[in-house]
């Protein structure tokens, strides 16, 4: 489809979306004027999109330099009386918890709604929290979409709820919700437009401390009203049309499911003719405690279906044991389901075939030649693009560390997040230690002071403006002695190619200030700062074995742009010159390149992949590989 018609598509209009598309019709819907966002996976494509159709909906959007800043934007503007809208990934929400927090306290005015993207199984990160445990820890409400159509949905109510009751609302999706396609029918728009010559409408913000500074004399009673509000939202729920009975079965069996974890007790439920009663919760907290309990009082057995933590199985036992209800609960907690991870339509089958003990054929050969297609899909590691500037960089940082003498034991690797990451595989082993993003500064700060090996931190341009600056400066001032490498790829690569402070393009297209990572590092009070190309391997050996025999801390920023940027100039494949060829095979052993292969014993170049960086051809000292040009 045409992007723009999640902007201009009628009501009745249907369309076939993704859930994040889903989402940013959800938002058009609702009229929201202000959007922020730092990209992460499952919830990046909201953002891209957006950064599309933003002026044409007159939405205000910014990719924030990280996730707090990204809520403050948000809550800010809420206060203000406009209705805004942040998302991220679940582990976004550790970032933006300090403000988070407060802004349950604090209320809004304008409907704000954060969206967070959940990551059952972990395709794209470094743990597998549970966002629900937010809204309990903050006592704010949240809604669990299972499909497009109520994504969008869900999206559009949360802000009628926000601004009923005065407080920020969580919808939470799943990876599997966030990039599964459906069709969505579109509902009508509420008008946003500006009475100014913005594109965005303009708020006003009535000061008033005792609602808007939490300090001890006014947090406590903010604390008491907030408390007041979700009681009255738990009225709500019990009746809310997104926590409805799917089906009333046998009333012995009953399942209570939730998002994606739905899904699949949906199918297996029908597939395999099961005589269960089904309640589907798509509001989950506060707690429908008195629709759950009409739901349980004439069961004998509940299985509770749900992805990550064991929350609703546990909320469903404290309500059966409130009310002293004879219903047994089969769930995470009794072993029924697993703990962790990702559910499908299997896991489901085989949780509820503990119990039920029935046997469908059909479904085994079903799930049989799925395994078996998957089986026979090969199998592939993720490693870094041909003609990736860190793959040059991780060579040369080998290099310069074999040189200098020292062993492999001798020097720790500090990770971060992004596409760098990577740098774990052989045979760059370039990441030994990981927290979360920008933790490799402050990582190196606490590896100086702990430990008499060499430190190596590793950050890239995005997530060095996310949060490494601060750490940075804890190096400088408590003398801290490690070598940082900034990878300045101009881009946001890993989650899809996003604009950061670091280039001249804001989030909506428009030319931007450029905010100098050398410079940045200098006001530091960092003394060794270089900027380099990573593709002259010989100048980034020579600054590495510099930096490595200072005793403070040294930046390093590897300048050159990602090799999938749009535009990027690519040059013609490197030559392999077989008979200066001496089958050191160096070019695929130690540098790695995916576009460079030993096949029936002899070098390959796969034209297709290589952009002619050049890396190898200098690696190669025989002269077996050659400029294309």
């Amino acid at each position: 489809m045409n992007l723009k018609e999640l902007v201009t598509g009628g009501a009745g209009e249907k369309q076939f979306l993704l859930g994040n598309e889903a989402a940013v019709r959800g938002l058009i819907e609702a009229g929201v004027s202000i959007a922020a966002t730092y990209p992460g996976t499952p919830s990046s494509e909201i953002g891209n999109v957006l950064s599309v159709l933003a002026k044409d909906a007159n939405i205000y959007f910014e990719f924030s330099t990280n996730e707090k800043v990204a809520m403050e934007v948000a809550a800010t503007a809420a206060v203000s009386g406009l209705r805004s809208f942040t998302f991220m990934k679940h582990v976004g929400m550790n970032v933006a918890a300090d403000s988070f927090m407060t802004t349950a306290y604090s209320g809004v005015n304008g409907g704000m709604v954060i969206l967070s993207a959940d990551d059952p199984s972990l395709f794209s990160s470094q743990n597998e929290q549970d966002t629900r445990n937010y809204a309990k820890l903050a006592n704010v409400p949240i809604l669990e979409p299972s499909n497009c159509q109520e994504v969008k949905d869900m999206v559009k109510y949360a802000f009628d709820l926000s601004e009923q009751f005065n407080i920020p609302v969580i919808v939470r999706t799943t990876t599997r919700v966030s990039h599964m396609r459906g069709v969505v029918e579109f509902g009508d728009v509420r008008d946003n437009s500006s009475n100014n010559d913005d594109h965005w409408k303009r708020g006003h913000f009535n000061k008033d401390p005792s609602k808007y500074v939490p300090v001890p004399a006014f947090a406590g009673d903010m604390h008491v009203k907030l408390w007041d509000k979700i009681h009255k939202i738990e009225e709500i729920t019990n009746k809310s049309e997104f926590n409805n009975e799917i089906s009333l079965g046998d009333k012995k069996y009953g399942l209570i499911a939730s998002s994606s974890a739905y899904n699949y007790a949906h199918d297996v439920v029908k597939f395999n003719n099961l005589d269960i009663s089904v309640l589907k919760l798509g509001f989950s907290y506060p707690f429908p405690q008195e629709k759950v309990t009409e739901f349980l009082k004439d069961l004998d057995e509940v299985f509770v279906v749900e992805e990550v933590d064991p929350i609703i199985e546990r909320d469903t036992l404290a309500c059966i044991g409130a009310l002293n209800l004879n219903v047994q609960v089969h769930g995470k907690l009794d072993g029924t389901f697993p703990i962790y991870h990702e559910f499908n339509s299997d896991i489901v089958s085989d949780g509820l075939n503990k119990v039920l003990n029935f046997k469908n054929d059909e479904a085994i050969e079903f799930s049989k030649s799925l395994e078996k297609l998957s089986e026979d899909i090969p199998s592939r590691a993720p490693v870094l693009c041909a003609g990736c500037p860190h793959r040059a960089m991780y060579y040369g940082i080998n290099v310069a560390i074999e040189e200098l003498g020292l062993k492999p034991s001798d020097v720790i690797f500090a990770s971060d997040i992004g596409c760098y990451t990577l740098g774990i595989n052989p045979p760059y082993n370039a990441a030994d230690y990981l927290l979360s993003m920008g933790s490799s500064v402050g990582d190196g700060c606490g590896f100086s002071v702990s430990s008499d090996q060499q430190v190596a931190s590793f950050i890239g341009d995005s997530t060095f403006f996310h949060s490494g600056i601060s750490p940075l400066i804890n190096a400088v001032h408590n003398k801290h002695n490690f070598v940082l490498t900034v990878l300045d790829n101009r881009i946001t690569a890993m989650t899809g190619g996003q604009p950061n402070p670091g280039i001249p393009v804001d989030g909506m297209g428009d030319e931007a200030p450029e905010v100098s990572i050398r410079k940045l590092a200098l006001a530091c009070g960092v003394d060794f700062v270089r900027v380099i190309n990573p593709f002259n391997l010989e100048q980034v050996v020579k600054t590495y074995k510099e930096a490595f025999e200072r005793d403070d801390v040294a930046v390093i920023i590897s300048k050159a742009p990602c090799t999938l940027i749009k535009g990027l100039t690519k040059k013609p494949a490197v030559k392999f010159v077989e008979s200066n060829c001496n089958n050191c095979d160096k070019c695929v052993s130690q540098l790695a390149c995916p576009a460079i292969s030993k096949i029936n014993e002899k070098i390959t170049i796969d034209e297709s992949q290589c952009d002619g960086c050049g890396a190898c051809i200098q690696v190669c000292k025989y002269g077996a590989l050659e400029d294309g040009r």
